[in-house]
């Protein structure tokens, strides 16, 4: 049942996502016609990876994912959320902790479970954390090479908003590890 409604959940996000490039396409808004193309993409993220893995992914990790996406591409770039100013803030939290999961459900996979019962709380701590700061570094990067050899302002405040973004990030995370830590600990 889970692995259904994952693949229904994506595929209507990608239908939006492409409603919503044609009507742009059409109304000539070629901004918005690339956010919304490259939400079809963003999109099908879980299938593709679901189909080469062949990993089942978790429900709310998939469902949280698709409201970044929608939160980030939808809200904030085609209905111009960024320029409330906490927005681009807020989603770097946001995606901190999603990281965060995501590091989690990696580390559950690869760590068999018997063996997870002798490996320590610092340890959970010690991957996810790093995962999750990891990914909003990565995310960085992609932004200044965009502007840099495209033109793009991604990062609109320069290296101030950078860092904002990546303290975010990192507090997404931290959060998320602490709790993973603290699980991992109680469990023993």
């Amino acid at each position: 049942m889970g692995r259904k409604f994952i693949i229904i959940i994506c595929l209507l996000y990608c239908v939006f996502m492409a409603f919503l490039a044609f009507n742009f396409h059409e109304q000539g808004e070629s901004f918005k016609f690339s956010v919304a193309a490259a939400g079809i993409g963003c999109g099908a993220v879980p299938l593709i990876l679901g189909i080469f893995t062949k990993w089942q992914f978790n429900v709310p990790l998939v469902m949280a994912y698709l409201v970044f996406l929608l939160c980030s591409q939808y809200l904030g770039s085609i209905l111009g959320w960024y320029g409330l100013g906490w927005w681009d803030t807020f989603l770097h939290l946001l995606s901190g902790a999603l990281l965060g999961f995501t590091g989690i459900a990696i580390y559950e996979r690869l760590i068999h479970r018997e063996a997870g019962r002798q490996i320590s709380a610092w340890f959970v701590f010690l991957f996810v954390f790093p995962f999750a700061v990891f990914g909003g570094v990565v995310w960085e990067i992609y932004e200044f090479t965009s502007d840099e050899l495209f033109g793009m302002t991604l990062q609109g405040g320069g290296n101030k908003d950078t860092m904002i973004d990546l303290i975010a990030d990192s507090l997404g995370g931290l959060a998320i590890a602490i709790m993973a830590g603290l699980r991992t600990s109680l469990r023993k």
